[in-house]
């Protein structure tokens, strides 16, 4: 298991929320919103210039910051696999 910013997954990715670093008043905001640790987040795209992001968590669609994305610490299996054929 790699653990990554959420920033950092790519378009149909999931991961499991492992921390919320600290951000002020964002974090108990974030917390409010259900990016709780343990919860599975899936990103669903980037917008054109790569700010926001929308992800998906607990069955609803949630845009957030890049930077506040950042903030966010999540693992997931990372299952690139070399093939020798």
């Amino acid at each position: 298991m790699k653990r990554v910013p959420l920033s950092q997954l790519q378009v149909g990715q999931t991961g499991t929320v492992e921390e919320v670093r600290d951000q002020g008043f964002l974090s108990q905001r974030l917390l409010e919103m259900g990016i709780i640790r343990g919860t599975t987040i899936e990103v669903i795209r980037f917008a054109p210039m790569g700010d926001p992001i929308d992800i998906k968590i607990r069955g609803y669609h949630l845009s957030l910051r890049r930077e506040e994305a950042e903030g966010i610490i999540v693992s997931f299996n990372d299952d690139k696999k070399s093939s020798k054929d």
